[in-house]
């Protein structure tokens, strides 16, 4: 019987705030009434020219020399804009050969490096024919005629790398002196 007691109580006091609380229709329409009530006491006034009461005093002459006045100003700002708009031109002209120069570094500097890297293939590649068929080249000494000519050839093709280097090492040198960035000079 106390169980029982206990749960009309408390469904009882879970009910009560539902039946005298507000509907959220309710909450919204006085919601609304309060903001039409604050806009209609604090909506402001609004003055246009047509409000104003016209100078007496004015003279005639000025309004007739302020339209000259207003075509001079606008003459002004016309060739302001187009200043400005030659101005950008030319900085973007000046950003786009830039780009343009980098570019051709870039390529010019690849080509190169992908030169010297085929030579030093090559250098390596006779190198290890040498020594698979004769042993190391560095100690022994040429058995015939076909190994001499393949070292004559690793020196020249030796001494072609090394110039290819410099000319690597210049170019790459020209462009960090032309201001290109490192991503430009060294890829």
């Amino acid at each position: 019987m106390q169980r029982m007691f206990l749960r009309i109580l408390a469904f009882a006091l879970l009910m009560s705030p539902v039946a005298y609380g507000q509907s959220l229709g309710d909450v919204a329409r006085e919601n609304r009434e309060q903001k039409a009530e604050d806009q209609s006491a604090a909506s402001p006034k609004v003055i246009t020219n047509k409000d104003l009461p016209k100078d007496p005093d004015a003279n005639q002459q000025a309004p007739q020399s302020q339209p000259a006045a207003d075509a001079a100003t606008s003459n002004q700002a016309a060739e302001h804009r187009l200043a400005d708009r030659r101005e950008s031109y030319r900085a973007a002209q000046q950003r786009l050969a830039e780009r343009r120069a980098a570019e051709q570094w870039k390529r010019q500097i690849l080509a190169q490096k992908e030169k010297v890297a085929a030579l030093q293939a090559r250098v390596d590649e006779i190198n290890a024919s040498i020594r698979a068929s004769y042993g190391t080249v560095q100690y022994d000494q040429p058995y015939n005629l076909s190994q001499a000519r393949q070292m004559r050839r690793v020196a020249q093709i030796q001494q072609q790398l090394d110039q290819q280097k410099m000319r690597l090492d210049q170019m790459q040198e020209a462009a960090r002196r032309a201001g290109m960035h490192s991503a430009v000079y060294d890829p």
